[in-house]
């Protein structure tokens, strides 16, 4: 089969394009002809052991898994002997977590990390889903326990967790406002977002509407950009902050979003304020959830554009630099 592998830690460079075997399902296994991937933070971030720091996961001195991408959607070829939930035909989706493997033409993944895939989505719609939904799931739903009523801030809207989470947050029945750049105002406010901050003309945690006293129950920071002071100032006395990555950052650094994601709980230690870094797990349970909320309309992916399996080093450039908004996507 062929599949996008590196051994190295670089830029996208580094990622080839070659001919291996297809794997083989073990017992508790699923063996998925992948129809489609997506790009995500992650993959940067494995692709180049940045921050360093990571490495102590991702392999000290090269990557100890050579195959990028997390998410994909596709038929099931194979299972093995102790699989009931799905069968040879099925449409399914799903994460193959910290292995990796899904810039392949097919992927092995255990048997409980795949789920039906919605069936109102296409299998490249339904790709964009598992890494990016579930971290905005388990972020609003799970960690701030979102309520209906409640306002919530979601610094990086437009980014592949940000557009899941505007829709998210509405379908939990909270007040959204999106911080995004300029051109993708409209496309949040399509997701439901009820106010919308232009991060390239005003400060969030300084605008006339906060000065006025409006403040937010819930901030989901996607970025990383602002400091732990700037975030808590829009929240209510007893509200929550929730750090979540810091997305795509300049590449040679030690820390990188870690830094926030560590300072930020030990601080929430001695203020009012929830300070939370939640971690998104791979499992069924919420993938089932997100095709629930899909195939009843409140959930919607947005691609910004598809790129073929050879293309994955331009894919992962682009998602770079060029500030893609929502999901970039993988075809085979």
């Amino acid at each position: 089969m062929k599949a996008i592998v590196q051994h190295r830690y670089g830029p996208p460079d580094v990622l080839r394009m070659c001919e291996i075997d297809t794997p083989t399902p073990g017992d508790d296994q699923v063996l998925v002809r992948v129809h489609a991937s997506s790009v995500n933070a992650y993959d940067w971030h494995a692709m180049r052991g940045d921050p360093y720091l990571a490495r102590l996961s991702f392999g000290l001195r090269r990557p100890g898994t050579a195959i990028r991408g997390q998410d994909f959607a596709g038929r099931v070829e194979a299972v093995g002997r102790a699989v009931t939930r799905v069968r040879p035909g099925d449409e399914v989706y799903g994460e193959v977590g910290s292995a990796g493997g899904a810039f392949a033409e097919y992927v092995c993944v255990a048997g409980n990390l795949v789920e039906a895939k919605p069936a109102n989505l296409s299998f490249v719609q339904a790709a964009a889903v598992p890494l990016a939904a579930t971290t905005a799931l388990v972020c609003l739903r799970d960690a701030a326990d979102l309520r209906a009523g409640q306002h919530v801030l979601i610094n990086g809207a437009s980014g592949g967790v940000g557009t899941f989470a505007v829709q998210l947050a509405k379908a939990y029945g909270a007040q959204v406002t999106a911080v995004c750049r300029t051109r993708n105002i409209e496309l949040v406010r399509s997701l439901g977002a009820d106010h919308v901050v232009d991060y390239t003309r005003e400060d969030f945690s300084r605008t006339d509407a906060v000065r006025a006293g409006r403040r937010y129950d819930v901030l989901l920071d996607l970025v990383g950009n602002r400091s732990l002071a700037d975030c808590r100032r829009v929240l209510t006395p007893d509200g929550t902050l929730l750090l979540s990555g810091g997305g795509v950052s300049s590449g040679g650094s030690v820390f990188g979003p870690m830094s926030l994601l560590v300072r930020g709980p030990l601080l929430g230690r001695f203020v009012r304020h929830r300070i939370v870094a939640p971690m998104a797990t791979t499992g069924g349970g919420h993938l089932a959830t997100l095709r629930e909320l899909a195939e009843a309309g409140k959930l919607t992916p947005v691609v910004d554009r598809t790129f073929r399996l050879s293309e994955v080093p331009d894919a992962i450039r682009y998602v770079e630099t060029e500030h893609a908004r929502a999901k970039v996507v993988v075809t085979m």
